[in-house]
């Protein structure tokens, strides 16, 4: 006796239910994610720039957004008030580690106040730090320095 219309597609209701019962039972990846951090800093600002291993950006926080005083912005308390504030936003993500990017101003011979804070305080909330990179610009030769013949005298 062959089956009705009906009955078939309860079959198959049944079996595309089981599919889906087994594909959400599937394990998650236990591996911690991981992202990068750009910390721009001059003398004047702190800027923290947080992407995914593939650039895409996760959260951006500066000085000014977490104070309302501009002499204070490359100030390294404000520095741990950014690096909070960028652990709030990625925690709910998932990530537990960081490679970080510092960039000082083009020929600076270091960087601004705040970008040894933001790492120590990411370390602290328990962030895992996996690489510190410099990636301060630095002018191989470039065009004539200002002074004339004689050089820049005071």
């Amino acid at each position: 006796m062959p089956k009705k219309s009906e009955e078939i597609v309860e079959e198959i209701v049944e079996e595309s239910t089981e599919e889906i019962k087994n594909v959400s039972k599937k394990p998650v990846a236990s591996k911690e994610s991981e992202a990068i951090i750009n910390i721009y800093t001059s003398f004047n600002n702190t800027i923290a720039h947080v992407t995914d291993m593939a650039g895409k950006t996760i959260t951006k926080v500066s000085g000014g957004m977490v104070t309302k005083h501009s002499r204070l912005k490359a100030n390294p308390t404000v520095a741990m008030f950014i690096s909070k504030r960028i652990s709030e936003e990625v925690k709910d993500l998932g990530i537990k580690a960081f490679y970080i990017r510092i960039r000082a101003k083009t020929r600076n011979p270091g960087p601004g106040p705040g970008a040894n804070t933001i790492v120590k305080s990411l370390t602290r909330e328990g962030f895992k730090i996996l690489n510190i990179l410099d990636t301060t610009r630095i002018p191989r030769g470039g065009p004539k320095k200002k002074g004339g013949r004689r050089g820049r005298r005071p």
